[in-house]
């Protein structure tokens, strides 16, 4: 008999449900018994001793579900060894929820801080299994996550209908796409959706060279401009500030967000049009797509197989078109980032793209 706890932390994403499945479908198919203890809303279902018990006609149907049938929730790292308001010790709390329901694996499906507490649940003598989840592809050790190509569907659906109205109109149209820390969300959208300018947070555009952008399209003839903004993209100027000199000004700050204060620099500079569209959390919802939906059950059905092999204190990723085993510290506290050197940056620069630097 093998006792299986699962949960979802973080932020919800396409094909959580269709990795979870390909995850239970494997030991269900198997001649291992299992009892599966599904936890709710993430961490705090196993800290609170909040689960319910599952079968595999729970997992029957989801395969095309977007969001996650256990629920998710954000428990910070960096918050993980305080104790909640009632006093209550995270850490041990989980681990004793884990012996209390004699679990032999934790499943665990989310991104990089999800990975961190993973993590440290490892060094505490849990066994763990876990699978790469997040729309911004930033995991280290992967060069996939679920949910990274349904989002990058989205946000280049969003920048082709753009497309139309601004050529219409004739004016600049920035398109703000999620991605605080890593741009791999708006780098694959930008080109995919043909955007003439990308910004993105690991290269610091100079406000001016989006404009010459601007003003050498406007020189050839073309009456509009489409430029995809990721959540976190900073200026030349702001990233020469320290953090604290950083969060200063970010205490006074005028704008909803970045795209609304290039928007303003832009007009200011040019005097044309522009108009900001952010398609926001539809970029983590609906359906998976194909490719998300295989994917997922492809690394579920590995760590169906981890666990019926014991093998723990692993994710399963992907690296080069192969579904690998990562150790878990390796993973943990570390981001995949967009080089500025990296082919794809180089390529889209070819393509006459610019990331304003």
């Amino acid at each position: 008999m093998k006792r299986i706890g699962m949960l979802t932390s973080g932020g919800d994403c396409q094909a959580l449900n269709a990795a979870m499945r390909g995850v239970v479908k494997t030991l269900v198919n198997s001649e291992e018994k299992v009892e599966i203890y599904g936890f709710i809303d993430g961490y705090k279902g196993l800290i609170y001793s909040n689960f319910q018990m599952l079968t595999g006609r729970d997992f029957s149907g989801i395969l095309t579900k977007g969001g996650t049938i256990l629920g998710t929730s954000r428990t910070p790292f960096k918050t993980i060894h305080e104790p909640d308001k009632n006093g209550v010790d995270k850490v041990e709390a989980m681990k004793q929820t884990y012996h209390k329901l004699q679990l032999d694996c934790l499943v665990i499906l989310g991104g990089n801080g999800t990975h961190k507490t993973a993590n440290l649940l490892r060094e505490e003598g849990l066994n763990v299994v876990t699978l790469p989840k997040t729309i911004d592809n930033d995991l280290w050790g992967t060069d996939m996550t679920f949910g990274f190509q349904s989002a990058v569907n989205i946000a280049t659906d969003a920048i082709d209908c753009i497309h139309t109205t601004a050529a219409s109109h004739g004016r600049v149209f920035i398109v703000e796409v999620m991605g605080h820390k890593v741009g791999w969300l708006t780098l694959n959208a930008g080109m995919a959706g043909g955007a003439d300018i990308i910004l993105l947070p690991e290269i610091p555009y100079d406000i001016d060279k989006v404009v010459d952008k601007i003003e050498e399209r406007d020189k050839n003839g073309s009456r509009f401009t489409i430029i995809a903004v990721a959540e976190g993209a900073i200026s030349k100027e702001d990233a020469k500030l320290s953090k604290k000199e950083y969060r200063k000004k970010m205490e006074k700050y005028p704008y909803p967000s970045v795209s609304y204060e290039v928007a303003a620099k832009i007009q200011e500079k040019t005097g044309r049009e522009v108009r900001v569209t952010v398609p926001g959390h539809m970029q983590r919802g609906g359906s998976p797509c194909p490719y998300d939906r295989v994917f997922a059950s492809r690394l579920g059905a590995e760590a169906g197989r981890m666990i019926l092999d014991g093998q723990y204190g692993f994710m399963v990723g992907y690296k080069n078109r192969e579904v690998v085993r990562v150790p878990l510290e390796e993973v943990a506290g570390k981001l995949k980032m967009v080089s500025p050197d990296a082919t794809i940056v180089q390529e889209a620069k070819l393509l006459g793209i610019s990331f304003g630097d």
